[in-house]
């Protein structure tokens, strides 16, 4: 089953030179037009190079939404990125559906869709063995691409990873 991701799940680990991940967990990874123009992978950006190999290689996709009246009454309350990924998610039937921000995942999970976000891939990673230390992926995060991580959300994830805290 496809998964369909927003731009922020893509560009944060590639900011943090963590797209593999994606490839790793998900396979192939697709994402409606408006996702695609805000990787703005013509530019010279963190992470826009790592996307733009991701879709030379293919393993990035793109879909066009068909839903555009579902895309309009979700974009009362989320913008045009989270909006047409939620409306492809729900087209394709997508397995999971990765997104960041909290009023598009309450959103995507009132309409039935699983999801899960960058904090969710690097924690499987972490338990996968395919992450040395998710605490210093998470000041990456932090640090490059100006992530929020609240404090208590920080040391739960660090305590789910198995590792200790840094103080």
């Amino acid at each position: 089953m496809p998964v369909v991701s927003n731009t922020s799940p893509l560009l944060n680990l590639a900011i943090v030179s963590r797209p593999a991940l994606l490839r790793e967990q998900f396979g192939e990874i697709w994402v409606p037009p408006g996702v695609m123009g805000e990787l703005r992978l013509e530019e010279d950006l963190p992470g826009s190079g790592a996307m733009r190999e991701a879709k030379e290689t293919g393993w990035l996709r793109v879909a066009e939404v068909e839903d555009q009246p579902l895309v309009q009454a979700l974009r009362r309350d989320l913008d045009q990125g989270e909006a047409e990924a939620i409306a492809l998610a729900l087209q394709m039937k997508a397995e999971w559906t990765l997104l960041d921000e909290r009023d598009a995942r309450t959103v995507a999970k009132s309409l039935g869709l699983r999801v899960t976000g960058v904090l969710g891939i690097l924690l499987r990673a972490r338990r996968e063995g395919k992450l040395a230390s998710l605490q210093t992926v998470m000041e990456e995060l932090r640090q490059k691409a100006g992530f929020h991580i609240g404090a208590e959300l920080f040391a739960d994830l660090v305590k789910q990873s198995g590792e200790q805290i840094d103080e």
